[in-house]
């Protein structure tokens, strides 16, 4: 029998070993209502190793990692990218040090800056007004913040983001390297990149200091596993244990650890042709949706953002700009009558997010569903004045550092009167979770205008205390006047 961790539990759970040991249901499929794998789930017992102290077993599978993604060590997290971020983060600047980060990062890298005191400097990408989309980070842009801000001590971008527009990482890590500091990349939806050349290149190859990867949001992986990759010197190994030990539980599951492990095994016996048969796939349903008039597949070309480097082709985006549509509507009838379940509503799009477990017919349900929304949009259109309205988020002030405001002595008040008050709460819809607006940043009436429209559209703005939205917890005045 081969020696990898799935097979070793799943012979386990077969045996007669009787666990006097957590955890409580003893694995006992008796003991519990619904059909949960029990016999796998057991403790740190005699021959199963320890994810933070890994020797044997769980030591071996996280080598295994590392070779298939071609890189020198990569771990196992099981509190998925989020608690990858945060180790990262933690391991690469100094506490109450300072980062330079992307806008359209997500919500763990701004509660890694809280949790470390660390003081932020933004670099926003480039937006498609239309769509509301996030495009590239520039290097140029990149090394203009870093020459103005020598005391930065790492950079951190997302890419590929989550519409699937992937940085020029190259460039960027060069940059960054000249200024001797490291670059970590948040490639959370391009775990899948390094297994075929029809996705661009992982950010692992091409430079980055520590690259983090969901393993679970585009690999045939459970839910809440993920792997992060340390690819150079620049970023203490001894600290980002460290923070993994802090950032996860003392109990890792290995339901989740035996999950990442079967992962890695079937795309190293199985994966090629996993993944032929999958780019077939999907290149033909891009081929075919690409045809569609009013419901558009939105692709590089048509994309109004700048400099868009490469993108993920796996990120099926669909854009109601050119019909009668909005994306939540669009995401209404996909799921309600042809009982497709898509990855991201937004006002002016849906998001598909295409995967190696995706089947021929999964493909061709969705082509035909599109098809017939395109259809029925063709006969109710007319030539009119496109209504769409822009849904550029714009730049925020930022006024104080996100430790110093959530932190703060603060008071509630209502959306409509707090313009020109710093916020001392987190605004964002969940996906993606890029924050619309961030503690310490002074709320605009750009801000309350989108605000307003979201809520309008029946969009949920999460972060916010108040779950009516209708106020915002801001920084007392007593505070800033100090």
């Amino acid at each position: 029998m081969e020696d990898r961790l799935y097979k070793k539990l799943e012979a386990y759970g077969k045996s007669d070993f009787y666990p006097f040991h957590m955890p409580g249901h003893k694995r006992n499929p008796l003991s519990v209502n619904g059909d949960f794998p029990v016999g796998m789930d057991i403790t740190e017992i005699n021959g199963f190793d320890n994810l933070h102290h890994a020797e044997d077993i769980l030591k071996r599978a996280q080598e295994d990692v590392a070779r298939l993604y071609g890189v020198p060590e990569s771990f196992y997290s099981i509190n998925g990218s989020s608690g990858a971020i945060l180790a990262a983060v933690s391991a690469a600047v100094r506490k109450g040090g300072r980062i330079l980060i992307a806008r359209n990062c997500h919500k763990a890298v701004y509660h890694a800056i809280y949790l470390r005191d660390l003081e932020a400097t933004y670099i926003y990408p480039h937006e498609d007004p239309k769509l509301g989309i996030n495009g590239g980070i520039s290097p140029s842009r990149v090394e203009m913040y870093l020459a103005e801000n020598p005391n930065i001590e790492a950079v951190l971008i997302t890419s590929p983001t989550y519409d699937g527009i992937v940085s020029d990482v190259a460039r960027i890590a060069e940059v960054v390297h000249n200024h001797g500091i490291p670059l970590i990349v948040d490639e959370a939806h391009g775990a899948h990149f390094c297994f075929s050349d029809y996705f661009p290149v992982s950010a692992a190859q091409l430079g980055a200091d520590v690259v983090i990867n969901s393993v679970h949001k585009t690999l045939p992986c459970l839910t809440q596993t993920g792997v992060i990759h340390l690819c150079s010197e620049r970023v203490s190994r001894e600290k980002l244990v460290r923070f993994l030990g802090i950032y996860q539980s003392s109990s890792p599951s290995y339901v989740l650890m035996s999950s990442i492990d079967a992962c890695m095994d079937k795309l190293e016996h199985e994966g090629e042709e996993m993944f032929r048969a999958f780019t077939e796939n999907l290149e033909k349903a891009r081929q075919r949706l690409g045809a569609c008039k009013y419901i558009r597949l939105v692709t590089p070309e048509v994309c109004e953002c700048q400099r868009v480097f490469d993108f993920d082709r796996s990120k099926l985006l669909f854009s109601t700009v050119n019909s009668s549509l909005n994306g939540r509507q669009l995401h209404r009838i996909l799921r309600e009558e042809f009982h497709l379940e898509m990855e991201m509503e937004a006002e002016n799009y849906v998001l598909a997010l295409a995967a190696v477990g995706d089947t021929e017919e999964g493909f061709r349900r969705l082509c035909e569903a599109i098809e017939e929304i395109d259809r029925r949009e063709s006969l109710k259109y007319k030539e009119m004045e496109n209504n769409h309205i822009s849904v550029k988020n714009g730049k925020m002030k930022q006024v104080m550092r996100i430790s110093q405001a959530m932190d703060a002595l603060n008071e509630r008040y209502p959306l409509d009167e707090c313009i020109g008050r710093v916020s001392a709460e987190f605004a964002y819809l969940y996906p993606p979770g890029i924050p619309l607006i961030v503690p310490g940043e002074q709320i605009s009436g750009h801000f309350v205008k989108n605000v307003r429209r979201y809520l309008e559209q029946g969009f949920e703005v999460q972060g916010l205390s108040d779950q009516t939205s209708e106020t915002v917890c801001v920084v007392s005045s007593d505070v800033r006047e100090a």
